[in-house]
């Protein structure tokens, strides 16, 4: 497996995964699969192309099959703080260290760059492999997000955790 940070030119690969996410599991994103699908190549170029987020693919084979997204803040006032989004690997790669890899990838980059002391993320309640992976790297829960998403008429609740750098 190779870990890195993705670019510009990687945008197709990024778009096709995402889109995949947004499929197959609405319920762990805010964004979803009808408003991306509508998304430009360039929406997605502007992405991994922002110097304050960070986003990490794992590659097997040269195929991407995972990815994570570390978002900096840029204001003064909440810049020691950053936020984990769009975590996803592919299902035939979970529970082989894919997750767990990116997540290292993350939090590293995090605690590189200096300002950094807290690292946000919110997961659907329902989520135990996810919350899982999360507790097992650090993260604790401090609150919940009732009804934080609505799929049609269905709520979820999103626990909110947050590890300190």
């Amino acid at each position: 497996m190779e870990l890195r940070r993705l670019t510009a030119t990687d945008a197709d690969d990024y778009k096709i995964i995402r889109l995949e996410a947004l499929k197959n599991n609405p319920e762990a994103f805010s964004s979803s699969f009808e408003e991306e699908l509508e998304y430009s190549t360039e929406i997605f170029e502007g992405r991994l192309s922002t110097e304050h987020i960070h986003t990490f693919g794992a590659f097997v084979e040269k195929r991407l099959v995972g990815t994570v997204t570390l978002i900096c803040e840029t204001k003064n006032k909440i810049k020691h703080r950053a936020t984990i989004v769009a975590m996803y690997v592919l299902s035939e790669q979970r529970k082989s260290g894919v997750g767990k890899a990116l997540m290292n990838e993350a939090i590293t980059k995090a605690k590189e760059l200096k300002e950094i002391e807290q690292i946000y993320l919110a997961v659907t309640a329902s989520n135990e492999p996810a919350k899982r992976l999360y507790g097992s790297l650090g993260f604790v829960t401090y609150g919940v997000d009732r009804n934080g998403l609505k799929i049609g008429d269905t709520y979820f609740d999103e626990e909110l955790m947050v590890l300190k750098v």
